[in-house]
């Protein structure tokens, strides 16, 4: 069952503090499809991490971990597929 503990509660805030600081710039990116300010590895690897994250709630039961990264790193790859769009097809 869930349990209050301060490990937990530490848990869920950092969820939501990632959670939070990933939707801006997948909301803004989605809206307006400027990428101009964004590297495009750094979007690639911390989609890549968030993925490695979600294998590992998997495997240690931690559903939290899993739906927390589920939602920053598809934030991430979409992001990610629309810089990758901006640079390499539309400007051609």
């Amino acid at each position: 069952m869930f349990e209050l503990t301060a490990c937990n509660i530490i848990g869920y805030l950092a969820a939501i503090c990632m959670i939070l600081g990933y939707m801006p710039q997948a909301i803004y990116t989605i809206r307006t499809r400027d990428t101009d300010g964004i590297a495009l590895p750094t979007f690639l690897l911390m989609g890549l991490g968030g993925l490695f994250f979600i294998i590992q709630g998997f495997m240690t039961d931690n559903w939290p971990l899993v739906i927390t990264n589920f939602i920053t790193t598809t934030s991430s790859m979409i992001v990610f597929g629309i810089k990758l769009y901006n640079d390499y097809f539309k400007k051609k």
